[in-house]
């Protein structure tokens, strides 16, 4: 989930920070550092923020020419338990993982085993994306940029919720993700390519993705608090738990997710005590405190270029415009845009129960990261622009106040959209088929088989490949169900709609998602459903 839901994505448009031609002056890098005044007024505006958006528990590090200015945690790892978050608690730091996986091959193309401009199939000769040109062209750096021509979140239900899919076979499928864009002419985030970029990492380096994290950037760095997946957690670890509304709603504990086949888009677990050392690493180019290296300058240089520019939208409410970039980019796992006349890098995390942002101020020698076990982006948000406004001697700004109007928007821009599908609803239209029609397997090319069984007088879906993805059905009207996910937290029920020939057989299946709240990763509107007989059902693997 660039992880970025589409509420987070609506926000963070307008939270975006850094680029390139803004250098910071000397004058602008000689902050001093925080009064002890200033840093209790921050320790409010984070409580604050998490009495306004309901959040158990948020972590928080500052650093600042190297040294850390704030490491600690606030609130609960779980609702209902006394374990309290500190800087020590593990969170689920999603796309934020993709820093990792660029720094990894910048890596291996400083021991020459790769070069960013090589050929996705000079490495990976199986490697097919469904344009045979695109297939040909696609080089390294485009694996991390988000410019490919696939489209917003293409591919993720191969891998979210977890699927039993390997990694292998997940990029296999990109052959039949459809491409909807440009090459390398639009942004348009994606998670799938990340993956492929950690088969580039194990077939250059010789090694399993999770040994090439562990022994070049994890030991080096000393990251003793950071795991490689949830399947890594024991029970004994300083663990925080997800959180979710359930039906937007009801605030509960969430599962624990894992991204075992797609690890390098979103994988690590990480403490805000670990964060910190991988931030003064950053900030610092590379550089080690025992005076060694993880990577020389001119391969950050390269990662914090701009290689896909953003359009920039406006704010869905005044009080957000003190955070409206003058321009906005993606280098290779790093977001590039301005804050204030600050060049800044930055990135976010998405994750059932859990988000996060990580900011840095290069021109400065600030690192801020946010870590939160409950999914709303807006509280990350406020805390990260108190934090810069702290750090940089800005004039502060309300904003908890200006993040809470925003999402009390998008929650009424939801509640607008559901009222007009219900005030065009034909409720006393009637299906065409029996429900027994209608249960069949049905397939699409790149995720595979979904099932409709008889469940009763109604119908029950099951994704083949995601034991999370069950739900019963509802008739909604004509040839359209709505399909209600078992589980609750996933917010992510969808429109069924059954398209038949001109003989009253079934020829094809849609969905899409009901809520512009639902995350983005649930692209249901990219699947191509088509029933399958008995036989051919039979054969799939």
């Amino acid at each position: 989930m660039s992880l970025i839901r589409p509420l987070l994505a609506g926000l963070l448009l307008v939270s975006i920070l850094g680029h390139p031609a803004l250098a910071d002056t000397p004058a602008q890098a000689a902050q001093t550092l925080p009064a002890a005044n200033d840093l209790a007024a921050f320790d409010a505006r984070v409580e604050a923020v998490r009495q306004q958006f309901d959040v158990p528990g948020i972590a928080v590090a500052i650093v600042k020419d190297g040294q850390v200015v704030l490491e600690r945690g606030y609130g609960l790892r779980e609702v209902g338990k006394p374990d309290k978050v500190d800087a020590h608690t593990m969170f689920a730091i999603a796309s934020n993982t993709k820093a990792f996986t660029a720094t990894a091959l910048q890596m291996l193309a400083e021991d020459g085993k790769l070069d960013m401009n090589d050929r996705v199939i000079d490495h990976l000769p199986w490697f097919r994306m469904s344009d045979p040109y695109v297939t040909h062209d696609m080089r390294i750096r485009d694996l991390l940029s988000h410019r490919s021509g696939l489209s917003l979140g293409a591919g993720d239900l191969l891998y979210w919720p977890t699927t039993d899919y390997t990694t292998r076979e997940v990029a296999e499928r990109l052959k039949d993700v459809p491409l909807t864009g440009q090459f390398r002419g639009q942004y348009a985030y994606d998670n799938i390519l990340f993956g492929v970029a950690q088969l580039v990492i194990e077939a250059a380096s010789g090694m399993d993705f999770k040994q090439f994290l562990q022994t070049r950037i994890f030991t080096p760095l000393k990251m003793g608090e950071t795991r490689y997946n949830a399947d890594d957690l024991v029970a004994s670890d300083n663990t925080a738990t997800g959180h979710a509304k359930q039906d937007f709603k009801d605030l509960k504990p969430v599962g624990t997710l894992t991204w075992r086949n797609v690890s390098g888009a979103g994988g690590l677990y990480s403490s805000v005590h670990d964060m910190a050392k991988w931030m003064n690493t950053q900030l610092a180019s590379g550089a080690l405190p025992d005076g060694g290296r993880l990577f020389p300058e001119k391969r950050q240089r390269e990662m914090w270029t701009m290689l896909t520019p953003i359009p920039v939208s406006r704010p869905s409410i005044a009080e957000l415009e003190p955070a409206v970039p003058n321009f906005l980019g993606y280098g290779q796992g790093w977001m590039l845009s301005d804050y204030r006349g600050h060049r800044v890098v930055w990135h976010t995390g998405g994750w059932p129960g859990m988000v996060s942002r990580l900011t840095l101020v290069p021109g400065s020698n600030i690192g801020v990261v946010v870590l939160t076990n409950q999914e709303v982006g807006a509280a990350f948000n406020a805390v990260t622009y108190s934090a810069l406004d702290m750090m940089l001697g800005e004039s502060a700004h309300d904003w908890v106040d200006a993040y809470a109007k925003a999402v009390a928007k998008a929650s009424n821009d939801a509640d607008q959209d559901w009222k007009k599908h219900q005030a065009v609803r034909a409720e006393n239209s009637t299906p065409s088929l029996p429900m027994a029609g209608y249960a069949k397997t049905y397939r699409d090319p790149w995720y595979g088989d979904v099932v409709i069984t008889q469940s009763g007088k109604g119908l029950a879906m099951q994704f083949a490949r995601t034991r999370e993805l069950a739900g019963r059905m509802e008739h909604w009207q004509h040839d359209t169900f709505i399909v209600r996910w078992n589980d609750r937290s996933l917010n992510a029920d969808a429109f069924v709609n059954f398209g038949l020939d001109q003989d009253g057989k079934i020829r094809e299946m849609r969905m899409e998602p009901i809520s512009p709240l639902t995350d983005f990763s649930f692209d249901f509107q990219d699947l191509r459903l088509r029933p399958v007989d008995g036989k051919q059902a039979a054969s799939a693997h």
